[in-house]
């Protein structure tokens, strides 16, 4: 009986799921983003997030239940060069202080449009979360902050634009005012000429 036994088996065994588990954590961490299938990203979340927040604590405890799970290794960067910090140290050192005020949440799923060649399996982008929506603490502000703000800065905009238009407004109304003299102006004279022509033909 599998009671409370959770999780999908992704038809692999036991062993093999584990494998996977923790070479796509080991390159989630190190990149920052990978692209899988839908149903592997769900359960490497669920495992990555958890080790995300064992992190989070940076205890001795912490660090051997990551290596337990996680099993540490080294990094090497594109070029094949070795870097200087090993899996855990990464995790321990970069990722877990840039969501020390963040209670969860710290990855995310992104569709992909393109299917799989061979099986049309649906793609995905499994990251982590950026840092600068990290910052805000608490899962970052709500849609309604958001909009809020937004509109707040699109009305100062306006307010602060208006003072100029009036003056273009005065402007243009002074300008209008001025050909309106001139016109009136103009046009007795040219009524007196027409006049003076009028005569001298009779």
């Amino acid at each position: 009986m599998r009671h409370r036994v959770d999780g999908k088996k992704l038809s692999r065994t036991t062993s093999h799921r584990r494998a996977l588990r923790r070479n796509m954590a080991a390159a989630l961490i190190q990149h920052g983003a990978i692209r899988t299938t839908e149903p592997k990203a769900k359960q490497l979340r669920r495992f990555v997030e958890k080790l995300i927040t064992m992190a989070k604590k940076d205890t001795l405890h912490a660090r051997r239940q990551v290596v337990a799970k996680l099993t540490d290794r080294e990094l090497f960067n594109d070029e094949g060069e070795l870097e200087e910090a090993t899996l855990v140290q990464k995790l321990f050192g970069e990722i877990a202080p840039r969501y020390a005020d963040r209670p969860g949440g710290y990855t995310r799923i992104i569709r992909l449009a393109e299917r799989r060649i061979g099986d049309a399996g649906r793609q995905v982008l499994l990251q982590l979360v950026e840092e600068d929506i990290a910052e805000g603490g608490g899962g970052g502000a709500s849609r309604r902050k958001k909009r809020a703000a937004m509109l707040h800065g699109l009305v100062a905009a306006v307010v602060e634009a208006e003072p100029e238009t009036q003056a273009d407004d005065a402007d243009e109304s002074d300008d209008a005012e001025a050909d309106d003299e001139a016109a009136e102006s103009q046009q007795p004279a040219e009524d007196a000429d027409q006049e003076d022509q009028g005569e001298q033909k009779k």
